[in-house]
C-alpha cells in the first residue's frame, strides 16, 4: 500500500475512535443532565403540589404538573438517548441516531397533552371559581422553586449546547420558561394576600397557552428536523473551506448534508479540479479530503463527485467569464460552477444552483436560448442545482 494511503488509513482508524469516544462522553453527558433534571423538577413538583392541595390553587397544582411533565420528558430523553447510541445493525446501517428526534416528538407531545389538560381545567375554574388560601410557607416555596427553575434551565440550556442534544435544549428553554410561569404564580398569590383580588384562574390560563405554544414550537422544530431542513451555514461554509485548502481544488459545490442524528451527518459534495490530474491522484485528493473533513467538522463524506475545468484551452476562460456574467444576470441564478468546454465534441457543459423562486425547467429553457444564441457552434449541456446549501462564491479565480 502506498505511504499516502496507508496514512490516511490510520487517521481514519484514529478519527473512528474520536468520533466514538465523543458519542460515549455525549451520551454520559446527557444522561447525568437528564438525571439532574427528573430530580429536580420531582422534588420541586412535590413541594407545589403540597402548596396546591392546602391552598386550593389551581394555578399552583398545574404548575406542578408542569413539572412531573418535564420529569418524565427528561425520562424519555434518557431512553432516547441510549436508544440513539444503539451500535449500527443490518437494519440500521447508519445507526439510530435520529431516535433522538422522536424521543423529542414525544416530549413535545408530552408538553401539548400537559398544555391542553390545563387550558380545560382553568376555564372550569374560572366558569366555578374557588377562593385560594396561601400561607407564608407556601409563598417562600413557589419562590424558591422559580430560583431552582432558573438554575435549572440554564444549566440544562448549557448542556444542551455542548452535546448539540435538541431534547436537553428544549428542556433547558422550556425550565427558563417554567421559572417566569411561576414567578407569575407567585405574583397573583401576593396580590390576592396583599388585596384580596384574586387572578391565580386568568394565571393558570396564561400558563396553560405558553405552554401549549412551546409544545407546538418544539414539535414543528423536530418534524423539520426529520423531513430534512437546510443545513447550517456556518456548517457548510467551513467544509467548503476546508476543502479548498486542497491545493488542487479549485472549488467545493453541491454540497449536501443528511443527518442520521446530531452525531451522524453524512455529506456529499463536488470538487473542481485540473482536468490534467489522472485517477490515482482524484482517488487520492478524495481520501484525503475525507479525512480533512472528518478532523475538521465531524462530518463524513460519503461521496466525492469530481467537476473538471480546463487548464490547456486558451479561450476556456474568455467563455467562461461570458458565460458567468450573461447566467448570473439572473436573480434566480444563484451559482455557476463545473463549467468545462470540450473542444473535441465542440460542447460546453456546467451546473446553475437555482433559487426556489423559479421552475428548474423553466430556468434551463431560459438559459439554452441565451447560450444558444451566445456561442451557437457549440452544444451545451446545462444541469439545474437544487439550492440545498447557502451559495457562496468560493471558487478561485
Amino acid at each position: 500500500m502506498p505511504e499516502a494511503e496507508t496514512l490516511i488509513s490510520v487517521n481514519n482508524i484514529s478519527e473512528s475512535k474520536k468520533i466514538s469516544d465523543k458519542a460515549a462522553k455525549r451520551e454520559k453527558t446527557i444522561v447525568r443532565t437528564s438525571l439532574v433534571g427528573i430530580g429536580a423538577n420531582v422534588f420541586l413538583a412535590a413541594f407545589k403540589l403540597f402548596v396546591g392541595l392546602i391552598s386550593g390553587s389551581i394555578a399552583v397544582m398545574l404548575d406542578a404538573v408542569n413539572n412531573f411533565t418535564d420529569a418524565l420528558s427528561s425520562v424519555v430523553t434518557i431512553i432516547g438517548t441510549k436508544f440513539a447510541n444503539r451500535k449500527p445493525d443490518k437494519k440500521h446501517p447508519m445507526g439510530h441516531g435520529r431516535a433522538e428526534y422522536l424521543s423529542t416528538l414525544i416530549i413535545a407531545a408530552i408538553v401539548l397533552y400537559a398544555g391542553i389538560t390545563a387550558l380545560v381545567e382553568s376555564i372550569r375554574k374560572i366558569i366555578r371559581p374557588e377562593a385560594a388560601d396561601y400561607s407564608t410557607v407556601a409563598l417562600i416555596i413557589i419562590a424558591v422553586a422559580v430560583a431552582v427553575k432558573i438554575f435549572l434551565g440554564l444549566y440544562v440550556g448549557k448542556k444542551g449546547k455542548e452535546t448539540d442534544s435538541d431534547s436537553l435544549k428544549a428542556s433547558g428553554k422550556d425550565a427558563l420558561f417554567d421559572a417566569v410561569l411561576s414567578a407569575s404564580v407567585l405574583a397573583s398569590a401576593l396580590i390576592f394576600v396583599l388585596f384580596g383580588l384574586s387572578l391565580e384562574c386568568y394565571v393558570a390560563l396564561i400558563i396553560s397557552l405558553f405552554i401549549i405554544k412551546s409544545g407546538i414550537e418544539m414539535l414543528l422544530e423536530t418534524l423539520n428536523k426529520i423531513l430534512g431542513e437546510r443545513a447550517d451555514s456556518e456548517l457548510t461554509d467551513k467544509i467548503k473551506s476546508v476543502l479548498r485548502s486542497i491545493p488542487e481544488v479549485r472549488g467545493a459545490y453541491d454540497l449536501v448534508i443528511h443527518s442520521y442524528g446530531p452525531e451522524m451527518l453524512l455529506a456529499s459534495v463536488h470538487l473542481e479540479v485540473p482536468d490534467s490530474m489522472t485517477a490515482t491522484q482524484i482517488d487520492t485528493l478524495s481520501r484525503r479530503a475525507q479525512l480533512l473533513v472528518a478532523q475538521e467538522t465531524g462530518v463524513i463524506l460519503t461521496a466525492v463527485g469530481i467537476y473538471s475545468y480546463n487548464t490547456s484551452n486558451e479561450n476556456a476562460g474568455e467563455i467562461e467569464k461570458n458565460i458567468r456574467d450573461k447566467v448570473l444576470a439572473h436573480d434566480w441564478a444563484l451559482e455557476l460552477h463545473g463549467l468545462f468546454v470540450d473542444e473535441e465534441t465542440r460542447s460546453i457543459r456546467f451546473d446553475v444552483v437555482m433559487s426556489f423562486d423559479i421552475p428548474h425547467d423553466e430556468g434551463r429553457k431560459i438559459l439554452y436560448a441565451e447560450m444558444n444564441e451566445l456561442y451557437p457552434e457549440y452544444k451545451f449541456y446545462i444541469v439545474a442545482d437544487v439550492d440545498a446549501s447557502d451559495v457562496t462564491d468560493l471558487s478561485k479565480e
